[in-house]
């Protein structure tokens, strides 16, 4: 099977992460639809057809296309035990050449959220990024009022590096956000990753 190539799969302890497949939708519709009041001060304003079936499709050709050109890695959060799908993790923005770097994205379902999921999802990313991508620099920004946030990407490793003014429109308004960087040869101090 020449040019074939599997598909990325991350183990980590308790998840897989994968690829989204069509079959996804129904249960990242339900869980984005259940936790829509959760997410929805720390997301852009969704589409009004966010949830649609036609959206989601788009989303799984977007994922496939993407990793396979190597501009991003988006991936749904499956527990193992259970095949639940838990949230979503996306390294996007891939940059090659002198910087190898990539900017981190995320959201959990609210009633998976303060579970360690997303420590352990971004833990997994940031070594996948490193050792199998070869990337040097992974970036992420939240608002500076998400402490849940802030805190996840401190548990990992990232490092606070400032603030990008009117960064990103979330909740219909242009607002700054703090930013963080994990580097695979940190001399800043130590990180988890890896």
């Amino acid at each position: 099977m020449i040019g074939l190539r599997a598909k990325p799969r991350i183990e980590t302890e308790r998840m897989t992460l994968r690829l989204p497949t069509h079959s996804d939708y129904r249960a990242w519709a339900d869980l984005r639809q259940e936790s829509a009041a959760f997410l929805a001060p720390w997301e852009p304003v969704w589409a009004h057809d966010h949830l649609s079936r036609k959206a989601f499709t788009n989303r799984v050709y977007w994922a496939k296309r993407a990793e396979a050109q190597g501009t991003a890695l988006p991936v749904l959060m499956i527990r193992r035990d259970d095949q639940v799908l838990l949230g979503a993790i996306t390294l996007d923005n891939i940059r090659r050449g002198p910087v190898q770097a990539g900017t981190l994205g995320y959201w959990v379902g609210e009633r998976y959220a303060r579970r360690g999921y997303m420590r352990e999802a971004i833990r997994a990313i940031v070594h996948h990024a490193f050792t199998t991508l070869d990337l040097s620099r992974i970036e992420a920004a939240c608002l500076p009022e998400n402490a849940a946030s802030r805190g996840v990407l401190e548990k990992c490793g990232f490092k606070y590096e400032g603030v990008a003014q009117s960064y990103l429109q979330i909740a219909g308004r242009w607002r700054n956000h703090v930013l963080y960087a994990n580097l695979r040869s940190d001399r800043r101090g130590r990180t988890d990753a890896g």
